[in-house]
């Protein structure tokens, strides 16, 4: 894996080794020892989620008051934007479908959830 850190120290892109041939490809999608010694912590994934979007969709822009939920995203079929404020979290679909799948550090609790307005 190769980690590249971004502006906001919490959020990094990890970039996974693949293999491939005329066959296809392969991947580990995670190794939780790695990435802990990679990002130096251990991180308890306890969710995973999947969306299906098709183009121009947006998706969050999303965050938690309490319960806050470390994300490990992946965007599996398609092209997103994927943004992060500080810790808002959103993207928005630029294929004709987009299928994103996301693992959380906390479950998700509707009473803590707030979002804010793409266009304000």
């Amino acid at each position: 894996m190769n980690v590249i850190p971004t502006a906001i120290p919490d959020v990094l892109i990890i970039e996974p080794k693949v293999f491939g041939d005329e066959r296809g490809f392969f991947f580990e999608s995670l190794n939780r020892r790695q990435f802990a010694e990679l990002i130096g912590r251990n991180v308890d994934f306890v969710q995973d989620n999947l969306s299906r979007s098709v183009k121009n969709v947006l998706r969050g822009l999303h965050y938690q008051i309490q319960q806050p939920q470390g994300k490990l995203v992946r965007v599996v079929q398609g092209t997103v934007f994927d943004v992060a404020v500080g810790f808002v979290h959103g993207f928005v679909v630029l294929s004709d479908t987009a299928e994103f799948l996301y693992k959380t550090t906390d479950y998700w609790a509707s009473e803590f959830e707030r979002s804010v307005a793409w266009n304000n």
